[in-house]
């Protein structure tokens, strides 16, 4: 019966140190997929990130916004797509095609979007340089070459890393005050709409 009791105990615990492995190893796998998003590589080489807001657009509506980089370059507007498969677009169309193995559809050009973003952003802020993107993850290709504003993540977050290495604290310390006016114009906005709902 003690042997029997031993047994059934180091069962047990082999079940529960294995348990606690599978917990472990999950973890960490999730933990590098978590620091590969989109998000966390923009965040790491901005001095500060906005993400998902709405503001004005300066036409008595109002704008979504994806991303929002305080960097040494100026505020950089981002909107990420995540496609996988050969990308067929141009400047001057209107539907851009993805093809992959599995399928193939279409979407709206991105590059009007983010005009109308980077505008409701240069509204408000005046005293910084603001540029944009449409950014592809890796999945993506552009076969056929890019268009105008388009840009790889991977290509954006070198040309970010190597500007925040060579840059300029005070140019950044400049455009602290711009940068919380757009923050302020976020919250306000934030704010009317719970207000109203």
């Amino acid at each position: 019966m003690n042997d029997l009791l031993q047994n059934d105990m180091i069962v047990a615990l082999g079940a529960a140190g294995l348990l606690l492995i599978v917990l472990i190893v999950g973890l960490v796998i999730y933990r590098r997929r978590a620091a590969r998003t989109p998000e966390r590589r923009l965040r790491s080489v901005a001095v500060d990130c906005l993400a998902g807001f709405i503001i004005p657009n300066g036409d008595e509506g109002e704008i979504v916004v994806e991303y929002a980089l305080l960097t040494h370059r100026g505020i950089v507007v981002v909107d990420v797509k995540d496609v996988t498969g050969n990308i067929f677009g141009s400047d001057a169309m209107q539907d851009w095609t993805v093809i992959s193995d599995k399928r193939r559809f279409t979407f709206a050009n991105p590059q009007y979007a983010l005009y109308d973003r980077l505008a409701a952003v240069k509204r408000l802020v005046t005293d910084v340089p603001v540029d944009g993107h449409v950014v592809f993850t890796n999945r993506g290709r552009f076969s056929k070459g890019q268009p105008t504003d388009v840009i790889a993540l991977d290509a954006l977050i070198d040309q970010l890393e190597e500007e925040r290495r060579a840059g300029d604290d005070d140019r950044i310390r400049s455009w602290q005050p711009q940068w919380d006016l757009l923050r302020e114009t976020i919250v306000t906005t934030q704010v009317d709409h719970l207000m109203k709902g």
